[in-house]
C-alpha cells in the first residue's frame, strides 16, 4: 500500500510539473487546473495562414509503350499522338509573407497548370500567380492579391530533434482544411526519388493526398517544414510522411522570387558515400563522409585542390553525413559564393576555399536553341552512373514535368548518344556545341533502358 501511495505522489507531482513546463515552453498550449490540456489556442492562431489550392490545366493521356517500338511500328504503322485531356487537382499552401501575398506550396500541386486558385481559411477564393517553382526540390511559390493575410513564423528546423511534437495542417483529399499531431519520426530522409534534392523530415502526424504544400508545425506555432510526400501502398496513411524543413525551402523560395528559377551549384565532382567499411580500410577515424571519385578538369573542385580520394567531412561549418547531404548543401548554394571545404587526405585533416559554378545544365542564358532544352538538368556519365564504360553520352539527370522536352517525350534517365543522326556525343560539351549548330527543331538519339528512340524537340 505504502508503494502504490508513493508511486501515485510521484505520478501527480511529474503531471503537475509537466502542465507547468508545457505552459512555460508552449505559450501557446492551452489548459490549467480547471482546464484539459488542449491546443485549440495555437490553431486559432496559425490555421489561417494555411490555405486550400486547387488546379485546373491539362495531361497527357498514358500511351501504350510498344506505340514507341520501331518493331510495332513497322507491322501496325505510326500510332497518334498523346492527346491533353483536362486535368483537375487540389493541395495545400502556407502564407509566408502576408504583405506581399506570398504562399509556399509544393512543385507537384501547381506543375502543368494553367489555372491556380488559393481559398482562404475564411473561404474567400483568389486567383494565385506562380512566380517560380522547383521541380528538384519540390518547392513552388505562389502570390496573391489579398488584404488581411495571416502568415505563418518561419522556425529553425535544424533545431528539430527525433521525438519533437509537431502538427501537420493540411487540406487532405480536398475535404477541408485538417490538423493531425505526431512526431518527428527521424530526419534527414533521402532516397524517395533518383533526382531529387532531399532532406526530409519524417513525422507521423497523419499526412494523406490533398496535404501536399501544407504545414509541419511545431508547438510554439511556427513552420518548420512543408509538408510533400508520403509512403502509402493503399493510397492513404500509413504513419510514414515527409516534410521538406523550412530550412530547405526558404532557401529554394529566395532564389524562385530572384531569379524566377533555382540556380544550381556544382563543384565538379564525383562522389560517393563514406561507409563505416571503407573509414575503416582507409584507416580514417571518422564514419562520415562523402569520397571524391573524380575531379572535373577546370571545375571548382579541381581550382581549390581536391583530388580523387578526399574525403569531405565539412562545408561552411555543416558537417557533411554522405553524398546526398553534400549534393543538397552545394546544389542549392548560391552561384559565385565561397565553400570553405575540411576534407581528409591520407588521413590529415585540410581546408580548401572553392567557388560555386554554375550546374552543368542547360539553360535559356544562351538563345533559342538551347531554350529548347529549358528545364533539363544534363551531366556526363561519370564513374558512380550504372552504364557508365558501357555506353557513351549525356545523362538526363532530370526534367521539369512543365517543359518542352518533356512533352517531347525525354524523360530522367535517358542517355543522349547523338543529335539529328549526325553528332555522337560523348560530353556535355559536344551536345551543347551540337544543338547550337541546328537549325529549328532537332532530334536526340536516346537510349532508353535497352531502347533506342528517336525524340524530335519542337
Amino acid at each position: 500500500m505504502k508503494a502504490k501511495t508513493i508511486t501515485g505522489g510521484v505520478c501527480a507531482l511529474l503531471l503537475a510539473l509537466s502542465a507547468s513546463f508545457a505552459s512555460a515552453q508552449f505559450p501557446f498550449l492551452g489548459g490549467n487546473s480547471d482546464e484539459k490540456p488542449t491546443l485549440a489556442p495555437l490553431l486559432k492562431e496559425v490555421t489561417p495562414a494555411v490555405v486550400s489550392i486547387s488546379v485546373e490545366g491539362e495531361a497527357r493521356t498514358r500511351s501504350n509503350p510498344l506505340l514507341n517500338d520501331p518493331f510495332f511500328e513497322r507491322f501496325f504503322g505510326s500510332q497518334p499522338q498523346q492527346e491533353m485531356v483536362p486535368r483537375r487537382g487540389s493541395g495545400s499552401g502556407v502564407i509566408i509573407d502576408a504583405d506581399n501575398g506570398y504562399v509556399l506550396t509544393n512543385h507537384h500541386v501547381v506543375a502543368d497548370a494553367n489555372r491556380v486558385t488559393v481559398t482562404l481559411h475564411d473561404r474567400r477564393q483568389i486567383d494565385a500567380e506562380v512566380i517560380g517553382s522547383d521541380e528538384g526540390t519540390d518547392i513552388a511559390v505562389l502570390r496573391i492579391d489579398a488584404d488581411g493575410l495571416t502568415a505563418l513564423t518561419l522556425g529553425d528546423s535544424d533545431s528539430l530533434e527525433v521525438g519533437d511534437f509537431v502538427l501537420a495542417i493540411g487540406n487532405p483529399f480536398g475535404i477541408g482544411q485538417t490538423v493531425t499531431s505526431g512526431i518527428v519520426s527521424a530526419l534527414g530522409r533521402g532516397g524517395l526519388s533518383a533526382d531529387a534534392y532531399e532532406d526530409f523530415i519524417q513525422t507521423d502526424a497523419s499526412i494523406n493526398p490533398g496535404n501536399s504544400g501544407g504545414a509541419l508545425i511545431d508547438l510554439n506555432g511556427h513552420l518548420v517544414g512543408i509538408n510533400s510526400a508520403i509512403i502509402a501502398p493503399a493510397g492513404g496513411n500509413v504513419g510514414i510522411g515527409f516534410a521538406i524543413p523550412t530550412e530547405m525551402a526558404t532557401g529554394v523560395m529566395e532564389q524562385l522570387l530572384e531569379y524566377g528559377e533555382v540556380r544550381r551549384g556544382r563543384l565538379g565532382i564525383t562522389i560517393t558515400d563514406l561507409s563505416p567499411d571503407l573509414a575503416k580500410g582507409l584507416g580514417l577515424a571518422v564514419e562520415r563522409g562523402a569520397v571524391i571519385r573524380e575531379v572535373e578538369p577546370d571545375s571548382p573542385a579541381e581550382r581549390a585542390g581536391l583530388q580523387a580520394g578526399d574525403v569531405i567531412i565539412e562545408i561552411n561549418g555543416e558537417n557533411v553525413d554522405g553524398s546526398s547531404d553534400l549534393r543538397n548543401k552545394v546544389g542549392l548554394s548560391r552561384l559565385g559564393s565561397g565553400a570553405e571545404i575540411v576534407y581528409l587526405r591520407d588521413g590529415r585533416r585540410a581546408t580548401a576555399q572553392a567557388t560555386i559554378g554554375k550546374a552543368s545544365s542547360l539553360t535559356a542564358d544562351h538563345g533559342e536553341m538551347i531554350d529548347r532544352l529549358q528545364g533539363v538538368e544534363l551531366r556526363t556519365l561519370g564513374p558512380g552512373d550504372p552504364q557508365y564504360g558501357q555506353v557513351r553520352g549525356v545523362l538526363v539527370a532530370s526534367v521539369d514535368q512543365g517543359s518542352r522536352a518533356y512533352a517531347s517525350g525525354l524523360r530522367a534517365g535517358d542517355i543522349v548518344t547523338g543529335v539529328n543522326n549526325r553528332w555522337q556525343v560523348a560530353a556535355l560539351q559536344e551536345l551543347t556545341e551540337a544543338i547550337q549548330q541546328t537549325q529549328g527543331s532537332f532530334a536526340l538519339n536516346i537510349l532508353r533502358e535497352n531502347r533506342r528512340l528517336f525524340l524530335i524537340i519542337q
